[in-house]
């Protein structure tokens, strides 16, 4: 088992780190920036160490730091959480080289799924669906380029293969706007990411967001953990998941489920990673897979009982799978409202200080968060604070648990999105589920 462990990362992935670590006997040590110094998990942690400056740049992205923390303080493993180096290769890569152990994937395996050719080009020999598109780069050759839009048809997309979060893309709706579009998109993609390249998909006008939970060990060993609902966005940002996702039927879930794992085995994939797809009349189309944890695991773990951090610590550490397929069992189901310091009308963040918090409770709810009353929230960093989950025998119980979870909560000092996810539990579109990935910002007029 590995005996010390240096957590590269902040706010309530951190903490959700270190609670795995306490369980399994691991020694943490929290990197962190000046700013945090005042966080829960490093006042928690056995060992702690400034990194830098406030700014992400000087601290949680500086590779260099993260890993001489690692050196002085004799530990033996890094776990970088999500955001931040979670799907550097180049980070994992100095990581490995320099001794220590990434819990993640190998670096070879983040490069591969990191670009979005390569990782289609691995998904179609996999089997999984993809999205029709041109299998591979666009050229210069502009006659070819209004060839393939015309075979996919119109709506199309035109995506950097480095690019996510919703930058890099451009959606174009007819023949004359498609070079022009092109251009932009590689003028954006090479300022933005270091990478010109893009490719053309087919562009699905009202699909959902539908991914699959997987694990895969060392020793040839991957499962699937069934499925999530992510469909409630704002500017391609997740707001509201849950699981298992309404109206994907069991067939479904084993036979996507099945192929994501048996992927896992072919490119040789090493701990937790999801697979996301749209969703659209019956079909599934893979666009993209993250190689880490993800902020929305917690609903996964609420219905099938696995503990998706503790098995990446054990599979880092060399051990088997604990659970073989057949054990996984899908129970009830699990709602998370992600909690964000900000205005919710506006959006705004709302950085400041907590004066007031209840977290609520009762049975089937839980709560991962760092802040507590009298912590500063800063500005210079995401503004999630915090994820509400809330777990019931069927959605409508899972449903009616988060509309009274989000009603006892109380934090105040700053604003918060509560007000919104209150809402959204209110919506009729929401409440009958399947909404398509538009919906919010419609309904937000965005």
């Amino acid at each position: 088992m590995i005996e010390k462990l240096v957590i590269a990362n902040r706010g309530e992935i951190a903490l959700r780190i270190q609670r795995a670590c306490r369980e399994l006997g691991i020694k943490t040590v929290a990197v962190h920036s000046e700013a945090d110094r005042d966080l829960k998990h490093v006042r928690l942690a056995d060992e702690s160490v400034c990194i830098g400056p406030p700014p992400s740049a000087g601290s949680y992205l500086h590779a260099p730091a993260i890993i001489s923390a690692a050196e002085i303080t004799d530990a033996v493993a890094i776990h970088p959480g999500y955001g931040f180096l979670s799907e550097n290769a180049d980070f994992a890569e100095r990581v490995e080289e320099s001794g220590f152990i990434f819990v993640g994937p190998k670096p070879e395996t983040i490069r591969l799924m990191g670009d979005k050719i390569t990782a289609i080009e691995a998904m179609r020999a996999a089997g999984v669906p993809c999205v029709p598109g041109s299998d591979g780069p666009l050229t210069e050759d502009n006659s070819i380029s209004h060839e393939l839009a015309q075979k996919i048809g119109y709506p199309v997309i035109i995506k950097a293969t480095g690019g996510g979060g919703g930058r890099g893309m451009r959606v174009v709706h007819s023949e004359a706007a498609l070079l022009n579009a092109i251009s932009l998109t590689r003028a954006e993609a090479g300022a933005t990411f270091g990478n010109d390249v893009v490719y053309m998909e087919k562009y699905l006008q009202n699909p959902r967001h539908v991914e699959f939970q997987v694990i895969a060990d060392t020793h040839g060993n991957a499962i699937h953990l069934g499925e999530r609902d992510c469909s409630m966005q704002r500017r391609h940002q997740k707001v509201v998941e849950e699981a298992p996702a309404p109206e994907i039927t069991e067939e479904q879930r084993r036979k996507i489920g099945e192929r994501c794992a048996e992927a896992c085995r072919q490119i040789g994939y090493r701990g937790a990673g999801t697979f996301e797809f749209l969703y659209e009349n019956g079909e599934f189309y893979f666009i993209e897979m993250n190689t880490r944890v993800q902020v929305e695991h917690p609903v996964t773990e609420m219905i099938t009982g696995v503990d998706i951090v503790k098995e990446q610590l054990l599979i880092a550490a060399g051990e088997k799978l604990s659970y073989a397929q057949d054990d996984i069992k899908i129970r009830g189901h699990a709602v998370e409202c992600r909690i964000n310091a900000e205005d919710p009308v506006k959006f705004i963040p709302s950085p400041g200080e907590i004066t007031r918090l209840h977290q609520p409770g009762g049975p089937g709810i839980r709560v991962d968060t760092h802040i507590y009353a009298g912590y500063r929230v800063p500005p210079f960093y995401d503004s999630m604070i915090g994820k509400l989950i809330a777990h019931g025998e069927n959605r409508k119980a899972a449903i009616a648990r988060m509309h009274t979870a989000l009603s006892e909560m109380v934090i105040d000092g700053i604003k918060t999105n509560i007000p919104l996810h209150q809402d959204i539990m209110r919506d009729q579109v929401f409440i009958n589920g399947g909404a398509n990935i538009h919906y919010l910002e419609k309904k937000l007029n965005l």
